[in-house]
């Protein structure tokens, strides 16, 4: 909050959340002064812009600043004026009126800015319409504060540290409404009707949570609500002993952030299933919960379909670009196909395109990395993945992705390091299958077929609808001479996939480091032992 003379400055962390509060302002002043004489009442002029603000100790400034001070400069008294960037995230989830007032030009601001402002509810009222609660918006949702079940009150200030970086946390995911923090903590202690509460606030999700420390042991519940109809979605404990609470505290909010991103994906995607006339963002999401599946033709080819009707009605959709992208690259890595190269291209063209839109896609950049590393660019691949993590600190794929560049860079010893790490910041993730199949195939590079057989055994147990996992396991088993069982891992393999052949494996070459080179050798080697097609 910033004041400047008779008048203040607000940053919200999204438009709608922006927008709400200018009309219960509104509306609120004009409650308080409708006795009032004419003259003696007092009147605000708000305007909204969204952008990009340099913070500093005691002062929020820069371009949307400036315009939005200008904007409040036109809007009518007791009034309310948006630039064009606002109305396009706002209209559709609130249930007002918007008058186009067209491009303005402003002093000190170089290009034309078209602005819209907020219509009454009829001629001589004062109120602004509020006709009644509009659909939430996609990805909204609530953090309660986590209640503290310990004997040490000090431990509050942990607890609340969890909820309000847990709250900064979820609002990185690319298109969530999060509630603010000071809203949140208007509920703790409280005993609360979680539908009614997902009314006033107008969200689709509630996360309610606890945090109990023993001597030795610190133990997190969560529960993810549907506020809609107060059932659970998802829930989850877990348990670590007793250590540094803030890198505890930062552990748990990454396990969190990256396991709610995926579960509230698959929420909305089985939301979309309802629908008659999905939204862009509900077939994105249908699209992405397709991928979770595994990666076979028939749900990737599920996938790309939620994905082209997406972009059908919007071709500059983002997470639509970067959901078709990621298809492309899957079927490149896990060679389901023969035309690998025309695949690569196009996941890197889509991924790319989705940057020039928006560059701070953390997941667009995973995807580059992914292609890169498939097509012989594991140092650019590693880059694009850290890339990825300065933007999203959860996004524990992209240490994986990084592990799998450091196998094709003839560095297989150093893969499972990486692979760990992103198992430490998220235990179940929604990917574990594939991070197992990459150690999987650096122990094989490296010679090590029983811990490959180990681990690769997992990644088929967490996901058996990989087909390349199953090749790799049938690789591992026939270097130890189990050979039936070996078959039966191949004749999976086929299964999923009937084309692959080890001609396929070898013409995919993404690397030409010599460490790299050998160990391949002992894959196809291994292949053979087990039955897997020559091609």
């Amino acid at each position: 909050m910033k004041y400047t003379g008779d008048g203040f400055l607000a940053e919200f962390s999204c438009a709608i959340e922006a927008m709400r509060a200018a009309l219960q302002f509104q509306n609120r002043v004009d409650e308080l002064s409708i006795g009032d004489a004419e003259d003696k009442r007092i009147r605000f002029r708000v305007g909204i812009n969204i952008g990009d603000v340099i913070v500093e100790p005691h002062d929020v400034f820069g371009d949307v600043v400036n315009i939005a001070a200008r904007l409040e400069s036109i809007a009518e008294p007791s009034g309310i004026c948006i630039t064009s960037s606002t109305y396009d995230q706002v209209r559709g989830e609130l249930a007002v009126e918007f008058q186009d007032l067209g491009e303005q030009r402003f002093q000190n601001i170089a290009r034309p800015i078209r602005a819209y402002a907020l219509v009454r509810e009829a001629a001589g009222t004062r109120k602004f319409a509020m006709r009644g609660r509009t659909t939430a918006p996609h990805l909204s949702i609530l953090v309660l504060p986590f209640e503290n079940f310990g004997d040490d009150c000090e431990h509050d200030h942990f607890v609340d540290g969890v909820t309000e970086s847990l709250t900064t946390d979820l609002s990185r995911i690319n298109g969530s409404f999060v509630i603010a923090r000071n809203t949140a903590f208007t509920f703790k202690g409280k005993a609360i009707n979680v539908r009614e509460v997902g009314y006033e606030l107008n969200v689709r999700y509630v996360l309610e949570g606890s945090v109990q420390r023993g001597r030795k042991q610190l133990r997190v519940n969560v529960q993810l609500i549907d506020a809609e109809s107060g059932k659970h979605i998802w829930a989850e404990r877990f348990e670590k002993p007793f250590a540094d609470l803030f890198d505890m505290q930062d552990e748990i909010v990454s396990r969190l952030a990256q396991a709610l991103d995926a579960q509230l994906v698959l929420a909305e995607a089985r939301r979309a299933e309802r629908l008659r006339n999905p939204d862009v963002l509900d077939l994105v999401f249908q699209g992405f919960a397709a991928t979770y599946q595994g990666p076979t033709p028939e749900h990737l080819s599920r996938a790309r379909r939620f994905f082209e009707r997406a972009l059908a009605i919007d071709s500059q959709s983002v997470g639509a670009l970067v959901g078709i992208a990621s298809v492309d690259a899957t079927i490149g890595a896990y060679l389901l196909t023969d035309d690998r190269p025309t695949h690569l291209s196009a996941a890197e063209k889509n991924a790319i395109r989705a940057l020039s839109l928006d560059p701070h896609r953390a997941l667009a950049h995973r995807v580059l990395g992914t292609v890169y590393n498939m097509t012989n660019r594991s140092a650019q691949g590693i880059a694009a993945c850290e890339q990825a993590l300065a933007l999203d600190r959860n996004l524990a794929d992209a240490h994986a992705v990084i592990g799998m560049a450091k196998y094709y860079l003839g560095r297989a010893a150093e893969t499972e390091g990486h692979i760990l790490e992103a198992f430490r910041l998220s235990p179940r993730d929604i990917f574990a299958h594939r991070w197992m199949h990459f150690i999987g195939a650096a122990k094989i590079q490296l010679g090590e077929y029983a811990d490959a057989a180990f681990w690769v055994g997992r990644s088929v147990e967490a996901n058996p609808n990989s087909p390349l996992s199953h090749f790799l396991l049938a690789a591992a088993l026939g270097y130890q001479g189990l050979v039936d069982e070996a078959q039966k891992a191949a004749a999976a393999g086929l299964a999923l996939n009937p084309g692959f052949t080890i001609r396929r494996l070898r013409a995919s070459q993404p690397s030409d480091n010599p460490m790299f080179l050998a160990g391949r050798e002992r894959l196809y080697a291994g292949m053979r032992l087990a039955g897997v097609p020559e091609g």
